[in-house]
């Protein structure tokens, strides 16, 4: 098959929404029915049931929660789809914005009776700012929730979107018995029998035809014709174009659970999903067309197999083909490397891959070379934009609980602290180390992962810090930074990187030594 069909076979898309709206539970069916897996795992963990797919970190199948990007892969009608399983907690919102970068479309999932959450609404806006084409999926239709027209006002207000309904319950929760698919003019209907199961398919191409009622109920059939003229009256109809520009909103309903509306969804999906889109680079604008290969890390994961140690980092493919045993420039070292074994990952398997196409990620086993946000290119000398890197929140100081363990305990941070997990300050005046998060949950995956995967524990005290600030000097010898590396000294501390930075115990503190120490710029974040 030649290149530019392997592009446009390639569908690269994230999964996000507010914790516990079913996003986990979503993508397991899409792999179910891409005929990935053979049986969906439900992600709550008792140990009778099997845990889902997409969680492969024991924290997680205790939790019952995502606290990782996951990365899977499967083909669908002669179509590779790569989808990224994001984080929905808010505590590990940074890894689900730094994955944002690396997807060509968005499915949101939102909870029928919850509604818009905060969380759908942060992760929202960083697609909305990329313009990242967005297929809404409402979910847990089995359940009773809001009705369908309220809902899709509040998708509008709340996320500012246009939205177009491609699908449209018949009833729900009690009542629900299957779904309009508006794409395709087809009925699905619950097997009343056996609720997980699906009645096939059964084509009306004129909604007025009398022998629907035979099949819902006179009452469901009447209701549904008024609310499918409803939807085509208030609605526009799909533009492909809008769609592609993220200034039109497909809407699909369903009960991933019970593998209910799934198949509408995937089906539509992978006609109207955007193949690998151009991606901004400080230099320029690189096509996934172009010859030579390009690619850049958005996620580094350690440990994947506990048993062996393994550290992956996650590339996305930008442009041209990246092989296998071929050597490639890593712009930031500038240095050539050359990889024996790169992964991709098919559900819960990993594959070793010769070649892999723009779109695709591939995962490169790493001895500490990669950084997030780092390139690699045939050559050229690229730096792609827009990885975010944030100021963290939450501050503790970190010590060893066993002495006889601190090589595992220094080792466990610096390799999770490459992840991104969270950022490492070393104390100026007394090398205690002081770990910053944005979110207080991510202090005891930390904590959980150090002594599972490292065999190292520790403990954290409390630390009064309301923001970390990188200090750039334009001159060491200045005699305001010698001043303020006086004044300040306990406050001073050094990142992962060895650059400087502020611990600010206040906003008023801040304020008064940036205004203090006028000839220094204070940034929030460590690429300035």
């Amino acid at each position: 098959m030649s290149f530019t069909n392997e592009i446009a076979r390639r569908r690269t898309f994230g999964i996000i929404s507010h914790p516990d709206a079913g996003k986990t539970t979503l993508t397991e069916k899409l792999l179910l029915f891409g005929g990935a897996i053979q049986e969906a795992g439900a992600v709550k963990s008792n140990k009778i049931q099997k845990s889902a797919t997409s969680d492969f970190m024991e924290i997680e199948r205790q939790r019952g929660i995502s606290v990782a990007t996951s990365v899977l892969a499967f083909h669908y009608r002669d179509k590779k789809i790569n989808i990224l399983d994001t984080p929905g907690h808010k505590d590990f919102a940074e890894d689900t914005f730094r994955t944002l970068t690396a997807v060509d479309s968005v499915i949101v999932v939102i909870d029928v009776a919850k509604g818009v959450e905060e969380q759908t609404e942060k992760l929202v806006e960083v697609c909305r700012m990329r313009n990242i084409p967005i297929i809404v999926f409402i979910n847990k239709l089995d359940r009773e929730g809001k009705d369908a027209f309220d809902l899709l006002d509040e998708v509008e207000q709340k996320l500012g979107f246009k939205v177009v309904p491609l699908s449209f319950p018949i009833g729900m929760g009690y009542d629900f018995q299957g779904i309009y698919n508006l794409w395709r003019k087809r009925l699905r209907l619950f097997d009343e029998a056996n609720k997980t199961r699906i009645a096939d398919a059964m084509d009306f191409d004129d909604i007025n035809d009398p022998t629907l009622s035979t099949h819902i109920g006179e009452q469901a059939a009447a209701t549904l014709r008024e609310e499918i003229e409803l939807v085509t009256e208030v609605y526009p109809a799909f533009d492909s174009e809008a769609y592609l520009a993220g200034q039109q909103q497909p809407v699909f309903f369903g009960s991933a659970l019970n593998n209910f509306g799934v198949q509408e969804l995937l089906d539509c999906f992978v006609e109207i999903a955007p193949t690998p889109r151009p991606k901004s680079s400080v230099e320029r604008l690189v096509a996934p067309e172009e010859d030579n290969f390009s690619g850049f890390v958005f996620k580094i994961h350690a440990n994947m197999d506990p048993k062996h140690r393994d550290r992956l980092a996650f590339i996305k493919v930008v442009s041209g083909t990246f092989e296998r045993n071929t050597p490639y420039l890593h712009v930031r070292l500038g240095k050539k490397l050359k990889f024996s074994s790169p992964n991709a990952f098919f559900a819960d398997k990993k594959e070793i891959v010769s070649v892999s196409y723009p779109g695709d990620i591939v995962g490169l086993h790493d001895t500490g070379n990669f950084k997030i946000g780092d390139t690699l290119t045939a050559g050229e000398v690229l730096h792609f934009s827009g990885i975010p890197s944030f100021s963290p929140e939450h501050f503790r100081y970190i010590n060893n609980a066993d002495p006889m363990k601190a090589k595992q305990l220094a080792k466990g941070i610096d390799q999770l602290m490459d992840e991104g997990v969270a950022q490492l300050f070393t104390l100026e005046l007394n090398g205690r180390k002081v770990i910053g998060t944005v979110g207080a949950l991510q202090f005891e995956v930390i904590q959980y992962r150090l002594e599972h995967e490292y065999g190292a524990k520790c403990s954290y005290e409390n630390l009064n810090v309301h923001k970390a600030c990188w200090v750039e000097t334009p001159d060491p010898q200045h005699p305001d930074f010698k001043e303020f590396s006086r004044v300040k000294a306990k406050f001073l501390a050094k990142d992962k990187q060895g650059q400087l930075v502020f611990l600010a115990d206040s906003a008023f503190s801040l304020q008064m030594t940036q205004d203090k120490y006028a000839a220094l710029e204070f940034h929030a974040t460590s690429e300035f």
